[in-house]
């Protein structure tokens, strides 16, 4: 993945409403949702999530479809994955990383 690619991503998940749009669309799966059920789930007016979810479109992370009088948004897996590879990729110099201590506020555990 190009750095432009994961630099318009991180920069459309940098705002709360595209964040929690984006979340709601990975636990709504490939099928998706219609703008309409995201709005109402976030609370907000339906012209600003148009507008927020135009940005996750634009910047790759998202897809639209038409269905009958609704457009359906999902998230765009692949584009999720490459994001996250490109984050983590030579992670811990290519050593195996070492799970996350829960009781240790995110510092990696000794083990």
């Amino acid at each position: 993945m190009q750095p432009d690619t994961v630099i318009r991503a991180l920069a459309a998940l940098a705002q709360e409403h595209r964040l929690a749009a984006f979340r709601l669309l990975v636990v709504a799966g490939p099928e998706g949702m219609p703008a309409g059920a995201i709005a109402d789930e976030l609370g907000l007016p339906a012209s600003s999530m148009s507008f927020h979810l135009a940005q996750l479109v634009h910047a790759g992370l998202a897809t639209q479809r038409r269905q009958s009088r609704s457009i359906i948004y999902a998230a765009d897996f692949d584009a999720m994955r490459g994001v996250m590879g490109y984050l983590t990729d030579n992670c811990c110099g290519g050593a195996s990383c070492s799970p996350v201590d829960s009781e240790n506020s995110g510092e990696r555990s000794a083990a």
